[in-house]
């Protein structure tokens, strides 16, 4: 991986943080992304491990499908159900979670 795709992956992974942290959830970026003992993945939010992933065009059917829809719901032969949806979305159901609503 080149430097700047290190550094894109950075702040896509450092502007998500960010965002969340504006809303009082507990989240941090994964040292290393995961490339230690310590634990997989990008961020940590909320106890949940996030992969964040960033493409110039490669996600474009993806907000297309969702144009009208809340989630997306995808699946790949002998995979299960991965489920897309707005950060906003996702953003709103931690905070109901968190409040125990």
């Amino acid at each position: 991986m080149g430097k700047s795709q290190r550094r894109k992956g950075y702040r896509g992974e450092n502007q998500l943080v960010n965002y969340f942290k504006q809303y009082n959830l507990t989240v941090k970026r994964i040292p290393l992304s995961g490339a230690t003992e310590y634990k997989k993945g990008d961020i940590e939010i909320e106890g949940y491990t996030g992969e964040v992933k960033l493409r110039k065009n490669g996600f474009k059917e993806l907000y297309k499908w969702l144009e009208n829809a809340d989630v997306l719901f995808v699946k790949a032969d002998r995979k299960p159900y991965l489920v897309v949806m707005p950060v906003d979305l996702l953003r709103d159901m931690l905070l109901t979670i968190k409040r125990g609503e």
